[in-house]
């Protein structure tokens, strides 16, 4: 009796739930039809950070009903056949619920407690690794798939789900052949199975990618010629024509049959896809405009397909990337496609870190124009200039006879409209809201007052907005006089006069701010043209840039480093041309770096000698400063600065000295130990900076010094500093969000490259589309963090990091004095880790690693190989304590900041 009703009342109603639940979800799956798609159709996870699953599940109630009816069979029906079976039941439900940890505890509780070899074993098998697969650890997966296949072996009958499983496996594990083997196998014994089509589909998609055209057309004929789901019949159709056009040459007739699908009724909801198939065939003859154009067409038609408009935006993004080389327009639409696309899109990481470097671009080329239209302006005579600031400030406002002829949309994109009206005192007598302009201009403060000032776009309530979006909204329009457009959204005229009067403050009227107008300009173009020749390999834009800087500012502060550059250049294509810019090098710089790696091929060689040798005596100078022998200090600093006084180091070698002589001598004579820093090294951004922080603090307690019988009298050796400062606020500058591109260097050496920041914009070979990342489970995590440090690691345990940690500190001091940063050491076995804080967020702890990261070589007192670092939250700080999760982290720190 147990066995009838567990069979009957339970075990087959149960299984009926399931099918029609997973029919359900394979009819709302949304499919990428972009790369291949996956055998089996399975919920998605909620993702906070994505606001919305890509596929939402089906309403998992009567999953709910399946566990109850499979409980009750364990309680109530012990004595039955059919245990096994439900707690088979039970992995599938929350299989399908997606708490695939607990389904594959089920299905293991099934394999270790029943009789092998029968069927539900081997499902179970094939579940768990099913299972395991959906949480990435496909380590574990293919054991139990190594499992599976011995039962196979000796199995009397093979059923289809086991093999397609293999196919996934592989899949995944980018092995093609041997999915497509699997796979055909599995298609010929899946007889009625509703997956059938389905995976005639991925096994023409598979042949597709191996070239094997001929195999490929004959499965999505299949698929057409069946009584498939509209949606793969239309997409088996677009591939059969471009197929077809692969296999004939018919490229002219491929668009014409894309075309013919257009007037189609039946194929209303699938346009964008047919656009970017014609697009596809217009990027096959290179014809980028019409590649272009079609795209355009596919996005702007792109309604409900997400999926379809990102992979659009992506590919007009890559065609200005790869081919028309448009940075700047690439990378809009780079943020366009990290706004559309999922998170969990395979290559989504790679897009965003695309973007995010050509931002370099568009922050620099912002600050070009902004700098431009200042000195534009500073030109004209001041009636003219006033007019011109106020039209940037003020938005123009049309007249209007009556309320009633405001289009509405005018009405509600215009709040200025009636502004200076008493807010008490309606416009208009009539009760609808867009009728009544004062309503209108209310809502309008109102809503900026909870928003913020939001472009008019899709999803514009997201609380946390991309850097792509933000970058988006914040780049000024021109109007009409070539000026920076300022938005129509002023609360006051009040603040339209502060922003006016702060903007003429900022004009460059004095020489002195000209000149400083000028070096922004020469910055940025300098900083562009090495970012396209060293991160984006575009030489020919590198050298426009360059030639541009040359033409604009013939005697600017990089005239060396470019001439250099040009003549590295040249010199394979153009001799003539390579020689005027190296006898500019040596006529115009003969001391430079560049004039004697001209003249001394080997100078690179020395060069690194001479650093060394220079880090080398500065250990052993410091190792005299800590034993408080200053006497020694000021002899040893003294030789150093007048046997090598171009050295890298020599600001820190009198630095050291100017101590050693405030804690031996009177005020006077620190006083001018420190000017002479001043003057001597004034291009210093090391120890200058710290240098004048110290002569602020001296000159305001003269008084107090000048009674002193030694200058420092209270000076801590490790931690140097005039007085004690109270915690402050840290205020740091902004970083952007890119990588630094440091100017270009004279010889070429072997440097292990430091972690921070430090993001490839390398094109890739292969479309991103079809890069299928497997992440690795990490202990690592991403939530947020309330203490966040900045890491130099250190691999050799050997040295002493007294001379580097004194180093951080002249940085800290001065650089951020009243950020009470404090730097520490721990030590591992094979490896010591500097790390500085405390940060209270990891953009103030980006800041500080844009700010100093530059000047390690300076600041650090070993070679420049062995340390490397990185930012890094307490709590994943608090995981680090051997080499080996050091570079586990600085893997995990590159793919996820």
């Amino acid at each position: 009796m147990q066995n009838l009703t567990a069979r009957y009342n339970y075990i087959y109603n149960s299984r009926v739930i399931l099918n029609d639940y997973e029919a359900q979800l394979l009819d709302v799956y949304a499919d990428n039809y972009n790369q291949v798609l996956q055998l089996y159709v399975t919920p998605e996870k909620f993702n906070a950070a994505a606001k919305e699953p890509v596929n939402p599940p089906v309403d998992s109630k009567e999953l709910d009903l399946v566990i109850t009816k499979a409980q009750a069979i364990i309680a109530d029906k012990s004595y039955s056949n059919y245990i096994d079976d439900a707690y088979l039941l039970l992995g599938k439900a929350q299989f399908f619920k997606g708490n695939y940890f607990i389904a594959t505890e089920y299905f293991d509780y099934i394999i270790k407690n029943f009789k092998k070899g029968t069927p539900n074993f081997i499902e179970a098998l094939d579940w768990k690794a099913r299972s395991l697969m959906q949480r990435n650890d496909l380590k574990s997966a293919s054991v139990v798939l190594d499992t599976l296949n011995l039962e196979l072996e000796v199995a009397k009958k093979v059923p289809a789900e086991p093999l397609a499983t293999f196919a996934q496996m592989d899949i995944n594990l980018h092995q093609d052949k041997e999915a497509i083997a699997y796979l055909e196998e599995a298609v010929k014994k899946a007889g009625g199975n509703k997956y059938k089509m389905r995976w005639t589909y991925i096994l023409a998609q598979l042949y597709e990618d191996q070239k094997n055209y001929e195999q490929a057309l004959k499965n999505y004929r299949k698929v057409q010629n069946s009584n498939a789901s509209f949606e793969l019949y239309f997409n088996a159709n677009l591939n059969r024509i471009k197929i077809n056009a692969l296999l004939n040459g018919e490229k002219i007739n491929r668009k014409q049959q894309l075309a013919a699908l257009l007037k189609d009724d039946k194929n209303d909801d699938y346009t964008d896809q047919i656009y970017y198939q014609i697009a596809e065939s217009y990027l096959d003859d290179n014809d980028y405009p019409n590649a272009e154009k079609y795209y355009q067409l596919s996005v702007s038609n792109s309604t409900k397909n997400q999926y379809q408009k990102g992979l659009s935006y992506l590919k007009i993004a890559d065609l200005n990337f790869k081919y028309l080389r448009k940075y700047l327009k690439a990378k809009a639409y780079y943020d366009s496609t990290v706004n559309t696309l999922p998170l969990n899109y395979p290559g989504y990481d790679l897009i965003l870190k695309k973007g995010q470097n050509l931002e370099y671009l568009t922050t620099r080329y912002e600050t070009i124009a902004t700098q431009d239209t200042m000195q534009m302006l500073v030109k004209l005579p001041e009636t003219e200039r006033n007019r011109r600031i106020e039209l940037m400030f003020t938005p123009a406002v049309q007249p209007v006879a009556t309320v009633n002829t405001i289009p509405v949309r005018e009405a509600v994109n215009n709040p200025f409209l009636n502004n200076n009206t008493d807010k008490n005192t309606s416009q208009t007598s009539g009760t609808f809201y867009f009728s009544n302009t004062t309503a209108i201009s209310k809502g309008y403060t109102d809503f900026k007052k909870k928003w913020g000032n939001r472009k008019l776009e899709d999803n514009w309530r997201q609380s946390i907005r991309k850097s792509g979006q933000t970058n988006t909204q914040n780049v000024a329009a021109l109007n009409s006089d070539g000026l920076p457009a300022v938005s129509g959204d002023s609360a006051s005229t009040a603040d339209n006069l502060n922003l006016i009067k702060k903007y003429n403050e900022a004009l460059p009227l004095t020489p002195e701010l000209l000149s400083a107008s000028n070096d922004k300009i020469i910055d940025a173009y300098f900083e562009i043209a090495n970012f396209y020749q060293q991160e984006l390999n575009e030489t020919a834009e590198a050298i426009r840039i360059y030639q541009l800087i040359l033409e604009r500012y013939p005697d600017n502060k990089y005239l060396a480093a470019i001439n250099y550059t040009l003549y590295l250049d040249y010199k394979d294509k153009d001799a003539a041309k390579a020689n005027g810019y190296k006898e500019v090098v040596l006529s115009r710089f003969p001391g430079s770096i560049y004039a004697s790696t001209i003249t001394d091929p080997s100078f690179s060689l020395k060069q690194s000698a001479l650093d060394a040798a220079a880090i080398k005596k500065y250990n052993e100078v410091f190792a005299d400063y800590e034993k408080r022998d200053y006497q020694k200090v000021v002899a040893s600093a003294n030789e150093v600065l007048s046997t090598s006084a171009d050295n890298t180091l020599s600001p820190q070698f009198a630095y050291l000295k100017a101590i050693a002589i405030g804690r031996t001598s009177y005020i006077d004579s620190l006083l001018i130990a420190f000017k002479s820093i001043t003057t001597r090294f004034a291009n210093d951004q090391l120890i200058v900076p710290l240098v004048k922080e110290h002569l602020s603090y001296i000159e305001a307690h003269l008084q107090e010094f000048k009674s002193r019988r030694i200058a420092l009298m209270d000076f801590d050796g490790n931690e140097p500093r005039f007085v004690t400062k109270p915690p402050a606020a840290l205020t740091l500058p902004k970083a952007p969000v890119t990588a630094v591109v440091a100017p270009v260097a004279p010889v070429v050496k072997t440097v292990t490259p430091v972690v921070v920041d430090k993001v490839p914009v390398v094109a890739v070979k292969e479309p991103i589309a079809a890069e299928k990342p497997v992440k690795a489970h990490s202990i690592f995590s991403t939530a947020a963090s309330g203490t966040w440090y900045f890491v130099v690691d250190v691999a050799d345990a050997s040295l002493t990091l007294s001379s580097s940690r004194f180093g951080i500190g002249q940085f800290n001091r001065g650089n951020f004095p009243e950020a009470d940063l404090r730097h520490q050491l721990t030590e591992f076995d094979d490896d010591q880790l500097i790390y500085v804080g405390n940060f209270s967020n990891f953009e103030d702890a980006k800041a500080y690693a844009y700010g100093i990261t530059p000047r390690l070589k300076q600041i650090m007192k070993v070679p420049e190989n062995i340390y490397k670092s990185f930012i890094i939250s307490k709590e994943n700080f608090d995981k680090l304590n051997s080499r080996m999760l050091i570079d586990q982290y600085i893997e995990f720190y590159k793919n996820n900041y």
